[in-house]
């Protein structure tokens, strides 16, 4: 598997979201190439994430943006990179991750709920951060929790528009994670393809690998809910 770049538009995206951009992004895997894009010499609060190459644009008309947009596109030309995680709720990035996935690249949006839908329909997989996040509260392994949970997925599924295609299951996690505040290493399976697996009244599944995804068997999940 190639390298994963986790480009981020701090310009646009507060620097509380570090922890959860980059829980996206490991679970695709270990990024090698970490930057946030903003004005550096302005005070912001992506001064004080650690991890993450501040990199300043400049103080021009979109010129985190445009930077941004050049080292991603520099990045796959050269063959560095096949692995994409685009932080922004700017729609205008929707450009970029049709040309990033043209070249053979994966393509993972995060962003905030006011993201349009045309930055989301561009990326393979988005994930949607921010405000709809609840407490990380651990689910109790019971059988009336694990029905919340297939009820949380049938919905979250449907929200982002993957109940014919599916989602990657790389991206479930950190999704469901994000929004509900749900570790599966607290049920009896441990890993979202084992949980997945042991329901396939539920769900069906791909063949492992990066890209391997879960679809949903639509009337029983409904009737579970």
């Amino acid at each position: 598997m190639g390298a994963i770049a986790v480009l981020i538009d701090a310009d646009n995206l507060s620097g509380k979201h570090a922890a959860q951009i980059m829980q996206v992004a490991a679970a695709l895997g270990r990024p090698t190439v970490l930057r946030a894009y903003v004005d550096a010499q302005r005070p912001c609060d992506w001064h004080g994430v650690h991890g993450i190459r501040l990199m300043h644009a400049g103080t021009g008309k979109n010129a985190s943006d445009l930077l941004l947009a050049l080292d991603a596109v520099e990045m796959a030309l050269r063959g560095d990179v096949d692995q994409f995680v685009i932080a922004s709720s700017d729609g205008d990035f929707s450009h970029l991750a049709l040309r990033l996935r043209e070249y053979g690249a994966l393509v993972t949006g995060v962003g905030e709920e006011k993201t349009p839908q045309t930055f989301r329909g561009a990326c393979a997989d988005f994930v949607e951060i921010g405000a709809r996040r609840l407490p990380s509260v651990p689910e109790p392994p019971s059988k009336e929790a694990e029905g919340a949970l297939d009820r949380k997925i049938l919905a979250l599924m449907t929200e982002q528009g993957c109940v014919n295609v599916g989602m990657r299951i790389a991206a479930l996690g950190p999704l469901m994670h994000a929004r509900h505040g749900t570790r599966i290493s607290n049920f009896p399976e441990r890993t979202w393809r084992a949980y997945l697996a042991a329901r396939p009244e539920l769900y069906t599944l791909d063949p492992r690998g990066p890209e391997a995804r879960v679809r949903l068997r639509i009337k029983k999940v409904g009737e579970a809910a």
